[in-house]
Parts: C-alpha cells; structure tokens; sequence
C-alpha cells in the first residue's frame, strides 16, 4: 500500500501511551485516522484529556479523538495511578485541549472507519481490549475489514506485570481480550485474509519483547541532542522528562533499574515496521476462571493442543533500532513544535 500507514490508536493514556502517541504523529510513515479512549491505566475521562492534551502538544489538535466504554465489559475497572501517577502523565501537567472530543462513540469509530476504508486501516490497541470488543460484537465482519490488529498486550513466555503471569491490559478486561482474540483467530477469518492479501493473523507485542525496550537516561540525553534544545526551553522535551521521571521512579523501585519499559511505542513501532519483531504463529486463549491466573494469556508453545494459531506473537524485538527511530523521530518532533 503506497503512501502512509493509516492507523486507528486505541489507548488508555499513560504516559507510555503518551510517548506511542508522540511517535506516531512524528512518524512520516503514519497516517492517524482517529484515536479512541478506553479505562485503563485511568479512568476514561482523564484518558480522554490526556490524549486530546498530548496532540496538541504535538501539533495535531486535528487528530479526531473518540472517548469509548468507561468500564470493563464485566469487572470493576481496576486503575494504576502508582505506576502511571494521578492523572495518568507522571509529574506531568498540559494545558487542557481546545478540541472537544468526538461526538462518536470510540467503538463506532473503530467499526465506521473501517468499512469506510476496508483492508487499508491498522488498528492498534494500547489499552485493555474493551472498545475494540464492543466494535466486534457489533460488526461480526469487523476482522476481516481491518489491514491488521496489532496488540500491545499479554505475556506469552514472561513473568507478568500485574500478577505472576498476566500482563496489565488483558487483566483489566480478559473477558474483552477473550473476545476479540477469538474472533481475529477463527479460521474463516483467517482464510477470507490470507485470500485477500492480508497478513492473517494479530500481530502480539507481549512483555516478552516490550520489556526488552527499556528507555534510560542516556535515552532522554539523545532526544534532547536530537533536539537541539533542553526541557527547560522545549515543551516536548519537558513533558517527557516530567511524564517519565515518574516512571523511572516507579520501575527503581519495583523492578530495579532506573528508567521505563516503554512498551506502547514499541508497539506502534512494529506497526508501521514489522521487520523490527520476529513472530511466531501461536494458539492462545485468555484464562478467566483461575484462581492465581485470570487474564493470563495461555499459549500451546507445544502445540499440544492442536488447535490452529490465533496470533503472530512476537518472540523478539530489535529494540535498538527502536531506539534510534524513537530518537530520531520524536527528537525531530520535538525540535520542529518547540
């Protein structure tokens, strides 16, 4: 497809979904359609504000953004301000937005762009599952009229991040992750893509190789290289140092390195570009009934199961030149808004 990847971004703003949002409008590569707010790290009002508040930062106030399901399909909405802070961007603090939100519904976005645009958009979830469930439940086609889904979720191989083997976004909506990953993975679906030249099946970025792109301080010394300028002098640069700092605090004191695991970049990343990840075609259903384990996302690495593949599950990352395309990008960004 020439020209611009165009993407549907379904975050839950977080400073990591901060940074993906960042990347994306600095990627000449990205087309933003639309960006739907889902509960999540915060609740899905503060969600909504963040991702209005951080385009227009960037200088893409014209970035429609939808707000979308506000809970869990079932649960209780479980939110992470000791990871994320209060208000979802660390230390933080942005102007509010000028745009109002969308008058759709985050879901209906997701379903109406892509029948407007059948096989060209990739949808790429930063959050739990929740909208894009509602959008296939209400377009059973849903699967077939999206380029691709790409997951920023799961822990397929990894310890987890929320228990010992559940990962943040699936935990917080499994019955929503269940759904949708069943649908993607029918093998109907799979054989109406491969037909019509699409990849077949979602593209997985678990903790398996997210947690691989750890962002340091020598990282935030680069971008500011990049861009010519300091956070004392440039907005950009002062809202990332400001949203990680707390990050960095959170990851020293729980998983022992000062910095962050900056998974929701990596994940558009690997959108635009899956050359930078090496998949494997894996089974894999969401646990919702364990004790221990409620949202893990169980994988038949042995295939014992016999069941066909659901997921490309990425098994490794580049995440170096990640880094060097993150640094280059939103460094640039950064330099060209001030």
């Amino acid at each position: 497809m020439a020209g611009p990847a165009p993407l549907l971004l379904d975050v839950d703003t977080g400073i990591d979904d901060s940074l993906a949002l960042l990347y994306a409008c600095a990627s000449p590569d990205a087309e933003i359609v639309a960006v739907t707010c889902v509960a999540g790290n915060i609740d899905a009002q503060q969600v909504a504000r963040n991702t209005r508040a951080v385009l227009e930062l960037a200088g893409r106030a014209d970035v429609e953004v939808a707000l979308g399901r506000e809970t869990p399909l079932v649960r209780d909405l479980v939110t992470t301000p000791e990871t994320h802070g209060p208000l979802g961007i660390g230390y933080a603090v942005l102007p509010p937005a000028s745009r109002p939100l969308s008058p759709r519904f985050g879901p209906d976005v997701i379903v109406e762009e892509a029948r407007r645009r059948p096989g060209e958009l990739t949808l790429v979830t930063l959050g739990p599952m929740t909208n894009l469930a509602l959008a296939v439940l209400r377009e059973p086609a849903l699967p077939t009229l999206l380029r691709r889904w790409v997951i920023m979720g799961g822990s397929y191989r990894s310890p987890g991040n929320t228990a010992p083997t559940t990962e943040w976004n699936v935990a917080v909506d499994p019955e929503a992750a269940r759904i949708c990953i069943a649908a993607f993975g029918r093998p109907e679906v799979v054989g109406v893509r491969r037909e019509a030249g699409l990849p077949s099946l979602p593209l997985a970025m678990g903790l398996d190789v997210t947690e691989r792109a750890k962002l340091l301080p020598e990282h935030l010394a680069a971008l500011a290289a990049r861009a010519g300028s300091s956070a004392a002098t440039n907005r950009v640069l002062r809202f990332i140092d400001d949203a990680l700092r707390f990050y960095m605090e959170f990851h020293s004191r729980y998983d022992g390195f000062y910095g962050a695991f900056v998974h929701d970049p990596f994940a558009v990343a690997a959108a635009l570009e899956p050359a930078l990840v090496r998949t494997e075609a894996l089974t894999v259903e969401v646990e919702l009934g364990g004790t221990l384990t409620t949202g893990e996302t169980v994988t038949d690495w042995r295939r014992v199961r016999g069941l066909p593949p659901t997921l490309d599950v990425a098994v490794e990352g580049d995440a170096a030149a990640f880094f060097e395309r993150f640094i280059e990008r939103v460094g640039g960004l950064a330099a060209r808004v001030g």
